[in-house]
């Protein structure tokens, strides 16, 4: 009698061919993967998934469960070489050994060193846009009294020492923990080990931080930003302000986005133009005030395309955080302010201006609020328009030393 699947419908039967790397190349993914056993060699079989991607694998059972020993993807290995290879597995097998699990054991004798770089190098850069960052703090913090431990020794002991231990601040030592927690996390999927020690342990507790920039504040801070005799970071940090845009994208901001006074961020990145998305994925649209536009064709009143605010080296400026440091320290504050802290302080505006916390979210990609998240952004067209020609005309009215009675400036 035929066998079934769990569903009751009927089972297809095994596809069988004699491989050869001509008919590899030749077979036609389809919307489930799916194997195609080899004829001759006892065990090996090509795996195709929807997205194309091919590769070679043993399988044989163990305790009466199927094993998949990966050989390698198609490409790497013709079909003698992996004949070969699913030979020897099986000769192993037949003698007793298990050998996913001697792999596996194998894999785990690296060290914490060995297996960051393999994450980076096999994971991170392919998938994470700020790899870079991360991989910068496990070298720094992590490396240094783990590498040469075996990786699947350290413990959750091991980590708490480390968020205890290290010279960082809290939300630092926090991040830390995540990029090593990521690291295990990968490392699990991908069968080198068992355990993820970070988890369970808690972050450290970290106070809300709500600093914007009070009206006094704000014509001492773009006095400082003139200050700088740095004209780039000194718009840039300007056009957070008038903006209310993250930081990270108002320092990509390509001239090409620009469109009619209208700043349209593609929500995936635009590798070909160092562009790297916005924060949350998604498309964003928003109005650039008559006074931000002034201040970019300063910059240069002929560019078309390019990074509005380039390095030397012709890529994105560099973060602007060190910026705000060295202007809180020339200025004495108290409590710091960050680049960040100007966008909030826009927020803030907005809000204060009684525009409302919606229109805030549409303004700031945010997508918290639920609005965000459904919301058709050229139907907003002309209440965007207003909303940030009038927060920037009371920000500049605050630079020019107008702090009289904030008025309430919603149509309506």
């Amino acid at each position: 009698m035929p066998r079934t699947n769990h569903n009751g419908t009927p089972a297809q039967p095994p596809l069988k061919k004699k491989l050869n790397d001509t008919l590899i190349k030749n077979i036609t993914p389809q919307h489930k993967a799916f194997l195609v056993w080899d004829t001759q060699q006892r065990g090996l079989a090509v795996y195709v998934q929807p997205t194309g991607h091919k590769a070679f694998k043993c399988i044989y059972r163990q305790h009466r469960k199927p094993r998949w020993y990966h050989i390698a993807n198609v490409g790497d290995f013709g079909v003698a070489q992996a004949r070969n290879m699913a030979m020897d597995v099986m000769y192993a097998v037949r003698n007793g050994k298990d050998p996913v699990a001697e792999r596996v054991a194998e894999r785990s004798k690296g060290t914490f060193k060995e297996l960051a770089d393999r994450y980076v190098k096999e994971y991170a850069k392919k998938n994470n846009k700020s790899w870079k960052r991360a991989d910068h703090l496990v070298q720094k913090h992590l490396c240094g009294k783990w590498g040469n431990l075996p990786a699947a020794a350290i413990t959750r002991a091991d980590v708490k020492a480390i968020m205890h231990g290290m010279d960082a601040t809290p939300p630092q030592a926090n991040l830390v923990k995540a990029c090593a927690s990521a690291i295990f996390k990968w490392a699990i999927k991908e069968g080198v080990l068992k355990a993820n020690p970070c988890q369970l342990i808690d972050d450290n507790a970290l106070g809300s931080r709500e600093r914007v920039l009070s009206a006094s504040e704000v014509p001492v801070f773009w006095q400082a930003f003139d200050a700088t005799n740095d004209l780039l970071r000194s718009t840039a940090l300007k056009t957070v302000l008038l903006t209310g845009q993250r930081p990270g994208e108002v320092r990509h901001m390509r001239r090409e986005h620009i469109v009619d006074g209208w700043w349209q961020m593609p929500g995936k990145p635009v590798p070909a133009l160092g562009w790297p998305g916005t924060k949350n994925g998604k498309d964003h649209r928003v109005w650039l005030p008559a006074a931000v536009q002034a201040l970019l064709t300063d910059l240069d009143p002929d560019a078309k395309i390019g990074f509005v605010f380039a390095s030397t080296r012709g890529g994105a400026l560099g973060k602007l955080d060190s910026t705000m440091r060295d202007i809180c320290t020339t200025l004495g504050v108290t409590d710091p302010a960050k680049p960040h802290d100007l966008r909030r302080t826009h927020g803030t505006m907005i809000t204060r201006l009684g525009f409302g916390r919606d229109a805030m979210n549409r303004v700031q990609n945010h997508t918290e609020g639920g609005i965000a998240d459904v919301y058709d952004r050229h139907s907003y067209e002309d209440e965007n328009k207003q909303i940030m020609e009038t927060v920037a005309a009371r920000l500049l009215a605050l630079v020019n030393g107008e702090t009289g009675k904030v008025l309430n400036f919603r149509a309506g």
